[in-house]
């Protein structure tokens, strides 16, 4: 099956973290801005080169996203996998419950929005398909906004940007809040999008210290959008957060927020943390 992939110029083969460095002089001399050593100033990218939404960062190309008949290989779920969502309930979430009945009288219970797998998971293949309305009228952010949160902290947004302004670093697809994707293979409005994504999960020695950052290859109806690519911390908006140690599983989560959007066929697989990027696409072309 042709699939496409587009390299960055600083396409980066470091076998720990996919770092590409940034020399910035300043009055004491050069400093070397990176994942590890991140720029000072929490509102900029690590590397120091943008700010965290920063509305002149450029956007990538558009391209032609795969036809659809030909992705239904990377759609169906293998053997050994765990499905989430397959059409017929939420029973593998912990679905919201804000109205509820108590003595006789309704409750506004306030507390977490977001769908949360009742399953917690590590490094993992993720598929999922989503889908914005065709006749949505937002703008920006609030246009089909939500978010695939890959244990609880780690964001590939969810956006339609198919003809829509945002922020590069929170468009469809993005490392949200740290890099866009390499370019723009969304379908239309009102079509399914199709999410892979094959998540590496941070290590941290006994007292906390980072070992090695989350990394991602992420796959946009048959484009390679991201490949190996590093979270410098979890997800946040506006300013950085640090990497905090935290458990070896956590949930999946999908974000509300506040737009309509639809989610179909979501299953995942666990992989062994070291042999995560083995089975994700390497030889993809772009015819």
């Amino acid at each position: 099956m042709p699939l496409m992939k587009i390299r960055p110029r600083n396409h980066c083969f470091l076998p720990m973290l996919c770092l590409i460095f940034l020399t910035v002089a300043n009055g004491s001399g050069a400093a070397n801005y990176s994942i590890q050593n991140p720029h000072p100033d929490v509102t900029k990218t690590p590397d120091g080169l943008w700010h965290l939404h920063d509305m002149d960062r450029p956007w990538p190309k558009k391209v032609e996203p795969l036809p659809v008949d030909s992705l239904r290989s990377l759609a169906e779920m293998p053997d050994g996998a765990v499905s989430l969502f397959d059409g017929q309930d939420l029973s593998a979430w912990h679905v919201p419950n804000l109205w509820q009945l108590r003595n006789g009288e309704i409750v506004i219970n306030p507390g977490e929005l977001n769908l949360s797998s009742k399953e917690a998971f590590g490094s993992v293949r993720l598929h999922l398909e989503w889908k914005t309305p065709a006749d949505a009228d937002g703008e920006g952010q609030g246009r089909g906004n939500s978010g695939v949160f890959l244990m609880s902290q780690y964001e590939i947004q969810v956006l339609d940007t198919y003809e829509n302004r945002t922020y590069a670093d929170g468009m469809a697809a993005a490392l949200y809040g740290l890099k866009p994707p390499l370019v723009n293979a969304l379908r239309p409005p009102g079509e399914w999008q199709f999410y892979d994504i094959w998540f590496q999960r941070p290590l941290f020695d006994e007292d906390g210290a980072l070992l090695r950052a989350a990394k991602v290859t992420v796959m946009v109806n048959g484009v390679i959008v991201h490949e190996e690519a590093s979270f410098a911390g979890p997800s946040s908006h506006r300013k950085r957060k640090p990497y905090q140690k935290h458990p070896d599983e956590l949930p999946l989560k999908l974000q509300y927020h506040n737009d309509q959007v639809s989610f179909r066929n979501i299953w995942l697989q666990r992989l062994d943390d070291e042999t995560v990027f083995d089975g994700s696409p390497t030889q993809t072309r772009a015819d």
